[in-house]
């Protein structure tokens, strides 16, 4: 995870345990990229999660808090567990989360609701 100063130590060691509980529970590998998209945010996230280890069963969100920009990119097997419409869920979620001035509770929801969106199929 890249988080330069958006968040404090607690906040890191916090979104990391949300992150392992997460993969416990989905299966799925996450990971989370926080800072400067290079680019359009879309085409950016897209090549960080084409890098990962497992695309196929990993998600990446990418935020970018400066351009104000949330994207999640998921690969084949998350997709067939986890619907697009559900992803935007997660979305608006965080969206809402980041204008009330919550990064790091926004990031850990959003990384929750997608793990309990697998759980639930």
């Amino acid at each position: 995870m890249a988080s330069g100063e958006y968040f404090s130590t607690a906040e890191r060691l916090a979104i990391h345990k949300t992150i392992h509980q997460a993969e416990l529970a989905s299966r799925f590998e996450i990971s989370v990229f926080v800072g400067r998209s290079e680019g359009s945010s879309r085409a950016f996230a897209t090549q960080l999660h084409n890098r990962l280890a497992a695309p196929a069963r990993s998600v990446l969100i990418a935020l970018d808090p400066e351009a104000h920009t949330i994207e999640i990119v998921t690969g084949g097997q998350v997709r067939r567990e986890v619907a697009d419409a559900e992803v935007d869920l997660v979305v608006l979620e965080m969206k809402s989360a980041f204008a009330e001035g919550d990064l790091a509770g926004g990031l850990r929801r959003g990384i929750t609701m997608l793990a309990e969106h697998r759980a639930q199929r």
